[in-house]
Parts: structure tokens; C-alpha cells; sequence
């Protein structure tokens, strides 16, 4: 099947190459190749104009907001507000808030799955989660930041479902995302074989995936990732109901978790 397809492409070395899938046969879509440019300092390059978010190297520059709220009756709720953005968006006279700007995702490229046409509703990087049992929703997560919203989601969880983490220590554990994959913003690049890794996850690790062809840009420690999340332990209770918890990010300062 397909997905034994795409299994095969895995190896022991990174590839430079742009292998799109071609799901049920159809006919990928394949972009103009743009390579992403550096800043010459182990960094890559900030945030496009139009995206005032999260950069690829943890830089943020005003920001898509992400929130997480869980109650005692169970109800849970994961949003991720954007595309609204006061630098660069037009604002509404009178009404004190600014248009979506969410048509940016669409590609000015009529073989595009994504082209800008009337009617289409453009694809998105938001990405808020709610992770459900067989007893209803337990956990609500997210995070600002582009393309990279589920490449810091997935380490969260694979550490606290497979890990035995707690979501404080997920959340504070060292991260990383690939840059290997074409920006949804403009100019929409791509750096073949590309990761950005906090150095908190030690020269070896990071020494070990230069050696299989990576191009890694090494940022600090305490850099990628805006996670929270939120949930709802019901192996424990409090008074007459459940456990609830929060979790924030020290990164960037500026996520919160709290109760009452």
C-alpha cells in the first residue's frame, strides 16, 4: 500500500531530494524549488512579512495565540486564533479588529490543489488537538507556529503516551522540526535535508545527524515551541470530580497555565 511505499524511502542517510506521495495515484503537485537562505549564523531566516509568527529558529515577532481550557464537568476546548495580524493586516474601520489573511495559503498556480479559486476553502497550519478515550476527551494541546504546530505537538505526545512524560515534562523536554518540507507562507522555501534542533539535545545527538547528511541549524536550549495544554485525569479525583490539569511553556515567555 501506500504507505509501505513511503516507509521504503526511509534510510540511514537524510535525502535531498523532493519525493511528494501520490496517494490512490494521483498526480502530485510539484512547486517551484526554492531554497531557503540562511542568515550565516547557524539560524534560519526570520518570519515572512505576511506571517508574524513564530520563525522556523524560535524567533517570534508578535504571534498566532493558542488556549487550552478544560472544566470540571468535562467540557474541553483547543483554539488556535490567527491569521488576523495587527502589523500586516488591513483593520475594519469602526470595529477595532483586523481581516483574515488566511487566503495567503492559497497558491496563484492553477495545478495546485491549493489555487486560489471561488468557493475553496484554503488549507491551514493551525492546529489545535484533543486527544479522546474510550471514556470521552482527556487532553486539549497546541501551539503557534506555522508549519511547525504539529512537529512540536508530535514529540509532546510520543514522550507522554509512549514516554510515561507528565505534560510539564514534554513540554519542557528538548525539540526539533524539519525544515525540509516547502513554507505554507511566502516565499515558500524549503532547506533540503534541513532540522532545527535545540542544543539542549547534546552534541552527540546533534554531531550524529550532521553524520547522516542533516543541515542543522543548532538554536538555543530553550527555543522551539510555544506549547500548552490542558486535561482531564479521571484515575484521580478532587472533591466531587476528576483531576484537572494544566501545562505551559517557559519558552518565549510569555504561556501560562492556571486554575481556579
Amino acid at each position: 500500500g501506500y504507505v509501505s511505499q513511503r516507509r521504503a524511502l526511509l534510510g540511514d542517510t537524510a535525502s535531498r531530494e523532493w519525493r511528494p506521495g501520490a496517494p490512490a495515484g494521483a498526480t502530485p503537485f510539484r512547486p517551484p524549488l526554492r531554497e531557503d537562505d540562511p542568515q550565516g549564523d547557524g539560524t534560519a531566516r526570520p518570519a515572512a512579512t505576511g506571517e508574524p509568527t513564530v520563525a522556523r529558529s524560535g524567533l517570534t515577532r508578535g504571534d498566532t495565540c493558542h488556549i487550552d481550557v478544560v472544566d470540571r464537568w468535562g467540557n474541553i476546548v483547543s483554539v488556535t486564533p490567527s491569521g488576523g495580524w495587527l502589523q500586516s493586516s488591513p483593520t475594519v474601520p469602526g470595529l477595532g479588529f483586523c481581516l483574515g489573511t488566511r487566503l495567503q495559503m492559497c497558491w496563484l498556480d492553477d495545478d495546485s490543489p491549493s489555487a486560489l479559486r471561488p468557493g475553496r476553502r484554503p488549507r491551514t497550519t493551525l492546529s489545535p488537538t484533543l486527544i479522546v478515550d474510550d471514556e470521552g476527551p482527556v487532553m486539549a494541546l497546541g501551539t503557534p507556529g506555522g508549519d511547525q504546530q504539529d512537529q512540536w505537538q508530535l514529540p509532546m505526545l510520543l514522550r507522554m503516551l509512549v514516554g510515561g512524560y507528565s505534560a510539564q515534562e514534554a513540554i519542557d523536554a528538548p525539540t526539533f522540526h524539519t525544515t525540509a518540507l516547502i513554507d505554507s507562507f511566502w516565499p515558500r522555501t524549503w532547506t533540503p535535508a534541513g532540522v532545527v534542533a535545540e542544543d539542549r539535545l547534546g552534541r552527540d545527538v546533534i554531531d550524529g545527524l550532521r553524520a547522516r547528511g542533516h543541515e542543522v541549524s543548532s538554536v538555543d536550549g530553550w527555543t522551539l515551541g510555544r506549547l500548552s495544554a490542558v486535561g482531564i485525569d479521571r484515575s484521580r479525583s478532587v472533591g466531587d470530580g476528576p483531576v484537572l490539569w494544566a501545562a505551559a511553556n517557559a519558552r518565549g515567555m510569555s504561556g501560562y497555565a492556571a486554575g481556579r
